[in-house]
C-alpha cells in the first residue's frame, strides 16, 4: 500500500510538471512570481495557467506581425503638468544677424575653431569658400579621429557636393541663411541615405536605410554640409562602440562620456563646426561637459525623432552639441518644429526672451553643491560668484524632493529599449554587441524582458505626480542652476522632459573640463540660452580649444 501511495504521488507530482500545449507548467508560474515580488497560491495560482497560455500565445502571433522601426506606441507621453496652458503663436526660423568684421585668420586649425557666426561671415562675404572649409574639416578627421575614435563613416562625397552647391547659390545671390555652407556631424542614431546607420553597435555595423531623418533634412534645407556621422555609444550607452571607445580630446585616457561620445568629442576637437546628438538620460550633457563644450537639451517634442533610433520613445530627445551657446541657439532655431513623422512633435512656437538677463528670477539647487570639494564644485561656485556679481542679485535655494521612488524610473527607459529592441534579443543577435558585462546594453536589452507591464504603468503613473511636484517646485523661476552630475536633476528633468543647457565652467587638476547647468521652465529654451550667453560673455571657457588639437597653444 506504502509503495502504491509513492507510485500514484509521483505519478500525479509528474503529470502537474508536465508542460501542456501553451509549453511550460504550473511550477513555472509559481516560480515566476518571485521575480516580482508576489505571492498566488491554491487556486488563485491554479486558474490563471489558462490565461497566461492565451496571453503567450497572443505574444507569438504579434511576433509574426512586422512593426517599422518608426511606429511609436499609440500611447504617447505627454510632459505637460495638470493644467499647463502652453504657448500660442507661430513657428518660424529666428533671424541671426552676422557680424560683418571677421576677417580670414591665417591659419586652417585656426578658422577650424571658429563660430557659426564668425564662419558665415566668412562665407557670405566670400572671403571663404564652403568647399575650402569642408576640405579643412576632411583634414582634420583624416589627421586626429586615429587618436580619438569619434567618427563612424566620413560622408565625403555628400559633403563636397552639398558644399560645391553652397557656393554656387552663395555665388549667385541665393544665400540660405546663418547655416549656409557649415559643416557638421550627426550621431550615428540619424538616417542618412545612402549612408550606414549602425547605431554603434556591431550586429547593426552595416545597416542602411532608404530615408534621411527629419532633422538632417532641416539642416539640408538650410544649406549646412553634414561631413560625417559620429560615435554613438552602442545602441546610445557609454562611449564604447564596435570600433573601440571615443576619447576626451583634454584627455586621451579617458572616454567622451556617453553616449553622444563622437558629438561632443569632435565638436571640442575642431573636427566639425558643431553637431548634433541626443539624450534620454544624459547623453547630450554628459558628452557636454567633459569635452568642454555647450551642450542643449530642448524640452521633449521640441524637434522630430522621425528617422532617430528610439531608445526610449517618452524620453528621447535630439539637440546641438556646439562651442557656444549662441551656436546651439542658431542650431535649435534651424531644426525644431512640428513634423507629422513624430507624434510627440507640437506647433508651439520658441519663446521670445526677457529684455534683460537682470530680469531673471534665479534660483540654485545649493543643497547639490554642499560639500562639493572637487573642482567641479569649486569653479561653479566661482561662476555662481560672477553670475551674482554681474546681475546685482543672491540667488534663491531650491532643494529636489527626496521621498519619489526613484530607482524604478529606470523601468520605463528599459522597458521601452526593450520592445525597440525585442527582435535583437529575441535572435540572439544581442550576443554579438561588444560589452557584455552585467551593466551592459545588451544585459540590459535582456532583463527588460521580464519587467511587467503592470509595473511599467505603475512607474509611468508615480511620473506624473513627479511631473505635477516639479512644476510647483520650480514656479515662478526662471531658471534654475545646478550641478550637472551631483543631484537627481538628469534623471528628473529627463523624465519631466525640461529644457537645459549644459556648459563649461573651468578645468580640474587635470586639466579637464568642468561644467554647470541650467534648467528652463517647459519650452523656455530661448531664457536659458539668454542666461547660457551672458555668462559666456563674462568668462572665455566655451573658447578654449584642447592642447593636442590645436598646435599645443593653450
Amino acid at each position: 500500500m506504502k509503495n502504491l501511495c509513492a507510485l500514484l504521488l509521483a505519478t500525479l507530482l509528474a503529470l502537474s510538471c508536465k508542460p501542456t500545449e501553451y509549453g511550460f507548467h504550473k511550477r513555472d508560474i509559481k516560480a515566476a512570481q518571485k521575480l516580482y515580488g508576489l505571492t498566488f497560491e491554491g487556486d488563485g495560482l491554479n486558474t490563471m495557467y489558462d490565461y497566461l497560455g492565451r496571453n503567450k500565445r497572443g505574444y507569438m502571433e504579434m511576433r509574426e506581425f512586422t512593426i517599422e522601426n518608426e511606429t511609436f506606441p499609440a500611447v504617447a507621453f505627454d510632459p505637460h503638468p495638470s493644467g499647463f496652458m502652453a504657448p500660442e503663436g507661430e513657428q518660424r526660423r529666428l533671424a541671426f544677424e552676422i557680424p560683418q568684421n571677421i576677417a580670414l585668420p591665417p591659419t586652417e586649425e585656426e578658422i577650424a575653431f571658429m563660430s557659426i557666426s564668425e564662419l558665415a561671415s566668412l562665407i557670405k562675404s566670400r572671403q571663404l569658400s564652403s568647399e575650402r572649409l569642408t576640405s579643412i574639416y576632411l583634414k582634420r578627421i583624416e589627421q586626429f579621429d586615429g587618436q580619438l575614435q569619434s567618427v563612424i563613416t566620413v560622408t565625403r562625397e555628400l559633403a563636397l557636393a552639398q558644399a560645391r552647391k553652397a557656393d554656387a547659390e552663395i555665388a549667385a545671390g541665393k544665400y540660405r541663411g546663418i547655416l549656409h555652407g557649415i559643416p557638421y556631424g550627426v550621431k550615428d542614431l540619424m538616417t542618412v541615405d545612402g549612408y550606414p546607420t549602425t547605431w554603434g553597435a556591431e550586429p547593426y555595423r552595416n545597416q542602411q536605410f532608404d530615408y534621411t531623418a527629419t532633422v538632417v533634412k532641416k539642416m539640408e534645407e538650410q544649406g549646412a554640409v553634414l561631413i560625417a556621422k559620429l560615435v554613438s555609444g552602442s545602441l546610445a550607452r557609454g562611449d564604447v562602440w564596435f570600433g573601440g571607445k571615443t576619447k576626451n580630446p583634454w584627455d586621451l585616457s579617458q572616454g567622451a562620456s556617453g553616449s553622444s561620445a563622437g558629438s561632443g568629442s569632435a565638436t571640442a576637437a575642431g573636427l566639425v563646426a558643431f553637431s548634433l546628438g541626443t539624450e534620454t538620460l544624459g547623453s547630450i550633457t554628459s558628452p557636454a561637459a567633459r569635452n568642454g563644450v555647450t551642450g542643449l537639451r530642448p524640452t521633449y517634442g521640441r524637434i522630430s525623432r522621425h528617422g532617430v533610433m528610439s531608445l526610449s520613445w517618452s524620453m528621447d530627445k535630439v539637440g546641438p552639441i556646439a562651442r557656444s551657446a549662441k551656436d546651439c541657439q542658431i542650431v535649435l532655431s534651424a531644426i525644431y518644429g512640428f513634423d507629422p513623422l513624430d507624434p510627440s512633435t507640437n506647433t508651439i512656437p520658441l519663446d521670445t526672451p526677457g529684455p534683460s538677463v537682470k530680469d531673471l528670477k534665479i534660483a540654485v539647487l545649493m543643497s547639490d553643491l554642499k560639500n562639493d570639494e572637487s573642482a567641479n564644485g569649486h569653479n561653479m561656485l566661482q561662476a555662481l560668484s560672477v553670475l551674482e556679481k554681474d546681475l546685482g542679485q543672491s540667488f534663491d535655494t531650491l532643494s529636489l524632493p527626496t521621498d519619489f521612488p526613484y530607482a524604478v524610473f529606470d523601468i520605463i527607459l528599459r522597458a521601452e529599449s526593450g520592445a525597440f529592441f525585442d527582435e535583437l534579443v529575441r535572435s540572439g543577435k544581442v550576443n554579438d554587441m561588444v560589452e557584455q558585462h552585467s551593466g551592459s546594453r545588451a544585459n540590459s536589452l535582456r532583463q527588460s524582458r521580464f519587467i511587467p507591464a503592470v509595473e511599467y504603468l505603475q512607474a509611468n503613473r508615480v511620473r506624473r505626480q513627479l511631473i505635477d511636484h516639479i512644476h510647483k517646485l520650480l514656479e515662478g523661476y526662471d531658471v534654475i542652476l545646478a550641478p550637472t552630475f551631483r543631484s537627481r536633476q538628469m534623471l528628473i528633468t529627463n523624465l519631466t522632459g525640461h529644457p537645459v543647457i549644459t556648459l563649461p565652467t573651468g578645468f580640474d587638476e587635470k586639466g579637464r573640463p568642468t561644467s554647470m547647468t541650467f534648467i528652463g521652465q517647459l519650452y523656455q529654451e530661448q531664457t536659458i540660452l539668454q542666461l547660457a550667453q551672458h555668462y559666456q560673455e563674462l568668462t572665455s571657457f566655451e573658447e578654449k580649444k584642447p592642447p593636442l588639437f590645436f598646435g599645443g597653444q593653450q
